[in-house]
């Protein structure tokens, strides 16, 4: 599957969950529902992926999760904040360099319309 046909196939996913529960509940909510929907569409998931930093001779194994790993090359990242800061897109690029995985969603479920939500990011 192409890069654009699974973030596209993603973003379905994500505004069905958005339709049915609506914007106010927790980040945790989103992410297991939306897991569900991906898996139900036949997409290989991974939730709260570890994502070790290597620094020079040493390896640090905590610390940082990628919220859902889709098909091992598409990072997303789930908010509920009022708008996104750019700490919100530091964090996703900089889990995309360190796992480098080039494309990635940053999604915020805290909005009247989803589309307004969502930022793809390549790098």
């Amino acid at each position: 599957m192409l890069i654009n046909e699974l973030t596209e196939k993603v973003i379905g996913c994500a505004i069905e969950v958005h339709r049915t529960l609506g914007p106010g509940l927790l980040e945790s909510a989103y992410q297991e529902c939306l897991f569900y929907e991906l898996k139900s569409c036949g997409l290989y998931v991974e939730r709260e992926l570890n994502l070790p930093i290597v620094y020079k001779e040493i390896k640090i194994d905590h610390g940082y999760r990628i919220d859902l790993l889709i098909e091992k090359i598409l990072v997303i990242e789930l908010k509920t904040v009022e708008k996104f800061t750019d700490v919100h897109t530091a964090q996703i690029l900089t889990y995309m360099r360190l796992g480098e995985y080039s494309t990635g969603l940053l999604i915020n479920f805290n909005t009247k319309l989803l589309k307004d939500g969502i930022k793809r990011f390549i790098i």
